[in-house]
């Protein structure tokens, strides 16, 4: 598990320790065309649900979630959508301010404003995400292992993110497949919502 606990706040522009590896990790990010995982979602209450994730460069990217569970997020390379079937609402965000923004958004310039931070693991190279400018956007922490055969050498594990109201999620990924081209219907968000009528 990630933990940011006792590092020292430091300024965006600010030389920033482990560089060379935060460079690295970015590199790695942007080196993904495309990759389909299974994953593990949970959240700070303890709860947890799987399923499988799609992400195809630009910004898209979709959780299709088990069966049963009633939601769907999909970004379509512009917004990110949540859809919640079970109380019928979907909330949207820009890409570049939403809570996967340092994932997602291909003009955000995560080195920039991004720092690794410390881990229980030796192996693994944590990343740590946040746009002191706009501290509403959340916090992301993404982990990355070194792998040969995975883009830029470095595979992404999992990430963590952590909004406004400090409610956190961790998605942990499993069983990476680069370089698949999942249809673009997956990407494309249409309101099927009933429209009351007049």
């Amino acid at each position: 598990m990630v933990t940011a606990a006792g590092v020292p706040a430091m300024a965006a522009d600010a030389p920033q320790p482990g560089n060379a590896q935060v460079a690295e990790a970015v590199a790695a990010l942007r080196a993904i065309a495309a990759l389909k995982a299974d994953f593990v979602q949970s959240d700070s209450n303890g709860g947890s649900v799987r399923g499988t994730l799609y992400l195809k460069r630009p910004g898209k990217i979709r959780f299709q979630y088990q069966p049963g569970y009633p939601m769907t997020i999909l970004s379509d390379g512009h917004a990110l959508f949540m859809i919640d079937k079970e109380v019928n609402q979907t909330q949207r965000w820009p890409i570049n301010n939403s809570p996967l923004g340092a994932l997602l958004d291909p003009n955000k310039d995560v080195a920039r404003f991004a720092r690794q931070v410390p881990t229980n693991d030796p192996g693994a190279i944590a990343i740590e995400a946040k746009d002191k400018a706009h501290p509403e956007f959340g916090t992301m922490t993404l982990v990355f292992r070194r792998k040969g055969s995975a883009p830029g050498g470095m595979e992404l594990e999992s990430w963590t993110t952590r909004d406004a109201q400090n409610r956190q999620t961790r998605i942990a990924l499993s069983g990476q497949q680069y370089n698949v081209n999942p249809p673009e219907d997956y990407f494309r968000y249409t309101d099927t919502r009933a429209r009351p009528h007049k």
